[in-house]
């Protein structure tokens, strides 16, 4: 399994398909890696409409990868965490962890305010990112792209893939 089926989901309130760069990007680096794009969205910021939006896709058994930008800071607006925590079944808290640690490199302490996670849910994987382009690009470029590469060495998701809904 090389290539994952994934979906794109941009959470803001002011941004449209046309000028979703975060968007663009994950777009352009997925295809680039040879995955399939299912769907690309824009949502509100808004808990249900979120939930409502990623509970479909993980619902859909071909959606093997869901990525998210924006929602993820701590304004009043911000609630990706709180529209998608509630939906995993197991939480990646390595990803959020090395994120942080990255981005310490390029923003300093500022990556505290970064509420960036990844989790597993119905067997779908879900990497969820702060909205800024430079975000996007240091979380698909340094993690997630290898994770899911099925050549990635030592280990990666992809060849885990098969075997998320054991036991279930």
């Amino acid at each position: 399994m090389s290539h994952l089926t994934c979906c794109l989901l941009t959470i803001s309130d002011t941004r449209t398909l046309s000028e979703d760069k975060s968007g663009d990007i994950l777009q352009g680096r997925l295809l680039s890696e040879n995955h399939r794009l299912k769907e690309r969205l824009i949502s509100k910021d808004d808990i249900f409409q979120i939930r409502a939006i990623t509970s479909a896709w993980i619902f859909d058994p071909e959606v093997q990868v869901i990525i998210t930008s924006g929602g993820t800071g701590f304004t009043g607006r911000d609630s990706t965490p709180e529209s998608i925590g509630p939906l995993l079944d197991k939480e990646i808290t390595g990803f959020g962890e090395l994120f942080r640690q990255l981005s310490f490199n390029e923003i300093g302490t500022s990556t505290i305010q970064s509420r960036a996670f990844a989790g597993l849910a119905n067997a779908t994987l879900i990497f969820s990112l702060p909205g800024s382009s430079k975000a996007v690009e240091l979380g698909w470029d340094h993690i997630i792209k290898n994770q899911l590469d099925i050549n990635f060495r030592p280990c990666n998701f992809a060849e885990l893939i098969p075997r998320f809904k054991e036991h279930q």
